[in-house]
């Protein structure tokens, strides 16, 4: 795949970055060379691959979420900067 300088301009724009002639041209070469990887990877024939998220067989343990009551609310309540009856109040974030 050929990466031209506009595709590294394109690239920087939407990145919000400022790159300089001699790093354009850098990354051009570095881009072309990484998709030219990816296009060896595509040639691989993974029919026979079974899809995986892990390698390594873990699986997540977790415990049950089963709620539990806090018996000392009002010490929880006390730290809090602002407060309104039984919970803490926030400052308002949506517009």
């Amino acid at each position: 795949m050929t990466i031209t300088e506009k595709d590294v301009d394109y690239i920087a724009e939407l990145a919000r970055l400022e790159l300089t002639p001699a790093e354009k041209k850098l990354y051009a070469g570095q881009l072309a060379g990484i998709f030219g990887w990816m296009e060896e990877l595509n040639k691989a024939d993974t029919s026979s691959v079974a899809p995986t998220t892990n390698v390594l067989g873990l699986e997540n343990i977790m415990r049950a979420d089963t709620p539990v009551t806090f018996e000392n609310r009002e010490a929880i309540l006390k730290n809090a900067p602002d407060r309104e009856y039984d919970f803490i109040k926030v400052k308002k974030v949506i517009e």
